[in-house]
């Protein structure tokens, strides 16, 4: 039986990566870069892939046993506000800057790649 939730974060960071390549418009100069094909989760967050806009640095995604969760180097305020407001858990971290979004299951990777375009959004109107 397949479960209701899809809740294991080396899933839902590969999940997020194929939606993250696979769009047209804003996204289009959005790449996964530095991927690590054997990664395994650890409590405290494995590096799983990188993810620019052309040149930039947007973001690191990390996976955990049980979520993934996307640190956020450029367009952290945007992010800071675009996430809650599509329903995901999202804190600021002081050292280094980020901003980081919780992706907790599969259902909540769609919502993760609405932040990630405002991200590039604005990134784009600031260039």
């Amino acid at each position: 039986m397949v479960p209701r939730e899809l809740d294991d974060g080396v899933r839902i960071a590969q999940l997020l990566a194929s939606e993250l390549v696979g769009h047209e418009g804003a996204l289009a100069g959005v790449t996964v870069t530095d991927a690590d094909p054997d990664v395994a989760p650890t409590t405290d967050g494995a590096r799983a892939y990188r993810v620019r806009l052309d040149d930039t640095a947007l973001a690191t995604v990390f996976v955990h046993p049980d979520r993934a969760r996307i640190e956020f180097e450029a367009g952290q305020e945007t992010a800071l506000d675009a996430a809650p407001e599509v329903g995901l858990r999202v804190r600021p971290k002081a050292n280094p800057p980020r901003t980081i979004v919780f992706v907790e299951n599969g259902a909540e990777v769609k919502r993760a790649l609405r932040v990630v375009e405002r991200v590039v959004d604005a990134s784009a109107e600031t260039r």
